[in-house]
């Protein structure tokens, strides 16, 4: 069961004697009693609750009880992982116990505490009998930029798969399809003339600005490399890109570099519908 928690308030209790110090201790251990009660008889033997900004979500009292009852707690679960945990899960997000019914609970074959090292754990749930095809990868590195980089890493290879999936075609990596795109629109704006010539050739030039920052970030001279590119394209050298291993110019797809063609289509198509809104733009009017 998930067990999202909110809190909109904070509320104080004034005492004056210990009489009513008790009689408080004895409704609050009898309340968390019940809620714990309530939580074992819906059947559930496993609780994940959402973390709480304002308070505690979970106290001692509570956590001995449900301990008790054989009921495994685990704490502090982001807001942001509640949909992905329940749609894995095949649970529902529950706010109070009240509705904690057997048709909200999630299944599993197993869940258990994984020690990794360093005296960190985590909690792994294998078997969940769901339809969901969901997996967790666990990140490890020996500082956060290490572990904040291999996140990226992972992030970018899974968007080249969705890109894969929506769009099969492969095309050459290393600043090919944009320089030879630039070449294409360079000869054709020659043919054109007047302000529609001039707009043709501001975008062939603008395609460029790949190939440049690609060697930039590779260490390499920009103006240079990007000149000998197009000039092998203008020689029909169509596959002719950068490799960034051998700082020089080569046949890209002899060297298995290949991109989706749907990171290109993607990045032209953003690119040109971003100039289109700011050229729509007649005034700006600063305000305060």
């Amino acid at each position: 069961a998930v067990v999202s928690t909110q809190s909109t308030g904070d509320n104080q209790v004034v005492i004056s004697d210990y009489t009513q110090m008790d009689r408080i201790l004895r409704e609050e251990r009898a309340y968390i009693l019940d809620l714990c009660k309530k939580i074992k008889k819906s059947g559930a033997n496993v609780l994940l609750i959402q973390k709480s900004i304002l308070r505690d979500a979970l106290n001692d009292m509570a956590l001995h009880f449900l301990t008790k009852m054989k009921v495994l707690v685990v704490k502090d679960i982001e807001r942001d992982e509640i949909d992905f945990v329940s749609r894995t899960l095949g649970c529902r997000p529950i706010a109070t116990a009240d509705h904690m019914l057997p048709e909200h609970l999630g299944q599993a074959d197993l869940v258990e505490e994984i020690h990794i090292g360093g005296g960190n754990k985590v909690v792994s749930i294998t078997g969940c009998q769901t339809s969901a095809k969901t997996c967790s990868i666990l990140v490890q590195g020996s500082n956060k930029l290490l572990a904040d980089e291999a996140e990226r890493s992972i992030h970018d290879a899974l968007c080249v798969i969705r890109c894969l999936v929506k769009n099969k075609n492969m095309i050459a990596g290393g600043g090919a399809p944009e320089i030879e795109l630039s070449l294409k629109l360079a000869q054709y704006a020659a043919t054109l003339s007047g302000v529609e010539s001039h707009c043709i050739k501001a975008f062939a030039d603008a395609l460029e600005i790949i190939p440049f920052t690609l060697a930039e970030n590779a260490g390499l001279p920009p103006i240079k490399i990007v000149t000998e590119l197009r000039n092998r394209h203008a020689e029909g050298e169509a596959m002719a890109g950068i490799n960034v291993k051998k700082s020089c110019i080569t046949n890209i797809t002899e060297e298995n570099v290949l991109q989706p063609a749907l990171v290109s289509i993607s990045a032209i198509t953003l690119a040109s519908e971003t100039v289109r809104s700011i050229l729509k733009i007649d005034d700006i009017v600063n305000t305060r």
